[in-house]
């Protein structure tokens, strides 16, 4: 079993290397990234169970550093507040929650990463939804069909499979290489 989980995972990554479509939007996002931090704006993450914890993860990364020691990044996950989040939750409805957040913090030329395998999660649509219309640009992180956020993404990142676990470890190394590539076009290596 555990070559075979190891194998599935080779194989996912690989149709995500073949695919030139999927490695050009990846050049894309991080290009975006890397004009909004120098336009001084900021990138937010959002997710649900192991995408939450990839979202502050990817946050994490930018926020503190990647590859070398270099300027703090203004990232954050959405839910890293459990005040905030648990009183919305409580009082508009979990759905409701990364919308809200998003409409408090967030601004016109921000970044929102939304990850959901399904692409149907109902507080990370609704939370693209409000940052569409603030004007901040959206990118989703998503399985295969992409879901109701392939509606609502600038960038999309539909994973080729329908396996949760498979999605998440490839979302991790898509994220691991956009923050490469913004770290090095802002600042260069070492």
């Amino acid at each position: 079993m555990i070559k075979k989980r190891i194998e599935e995972s080779i194989r996912v990554k690989q149709l995500v290397h073949d695919n030139d479509p999927l490695i050009n939007t990846i050049a894309q996002i991080s290009e975006q990234i890397t004009q909004t931090y120098r336009n001084n704006g900021k990138v937010y993450f959002c997710g649900n169970g192991g995408s939450a914890a990839d979202a502050q993860h990817l946050a994490a990364e930018l926020s503190g550093r990647f590859y070398f020691d270099r300027p703090p990044l203004n990232a954050e996950a959405c839910h890293v507040n459990t005040s905030f989040l648990t009183a919305v939750a409580n009082d508009y409805g979990y759905e409701m929650a990364y919308a809200r957040y998003i409409k408090a913090v967030g601004s016109k030329g921000d970044i929102l990463v939304g990850l959901s395998t399904s692409g149907n999660s109902k507080n990370i649509v609704n939370a693209m939804k409000t940052a569409r219309e603030m004007g901040l640009t959206t990118v989703a992180l998503t399985g295969e069909s992409g879901g109701k956020l392939k509606e609502l993404a600038d960038f999309l990142i539909n994973i080729p499979s329908c396996d949760t676990p498979r999605i998440q470890e490839s979302h991790i190394l898509v994220g691991h290489i956009i923050c490469e590539m913004v770290e090095k076009n802002l600042f260069g290596s070492d």
